[in-house]
């Protein structure tokens, strides 16, 4: 599926009975909430012995991105313009890859 497409797909299960205001803090929210989950499943499975679960991590991973794709959705900002710019910044960042010294010593 495109980001574009789920995008435009994901909305449908928003709730409309909720202002303005209270969409945006629960988009929040559960950005924060599902990024706990997230720790909590590779927290488990880096310190405390457990199989990692690949799809429960897929799970929590797609909730995350239902809330940042809803966020973006509400302040009319197309994640496939979100996802260029994050490349291109990137990019310039790490032309050649990750480098610690670019890492400790960034210009910005």
């Amino acid at each position: 599926m495109e980001i574009k497409e789920y995008q435009s797909r994901s909305v449908r299960t928003l709730n409309y009975n909720l202002s303005e205001e209270q969409t945006i803090s629960n988009m929040i929210f559960g950005i924060c909430g599902e990024s706990g989950e997230v720790a909590d499943i590779l927290k488990k499975h880096l310190y405390q012995g457990h199989k990692l679960d690949k799809e429960h991590l897929k799970e929590e991973l797609g909730d995350i991105m239902y809330y940042i794709v809803n966020l973006a959705t509400m302040y009319d900002i197309d994640m496939r313009e979100v996802l260029e710019m994050n490349v291109e910044k990137l990019l310039k960042r790490y032309p050649e890859g990750f480098e610690t010294n670019k890492s400790i010593n960034r210009r910005e």
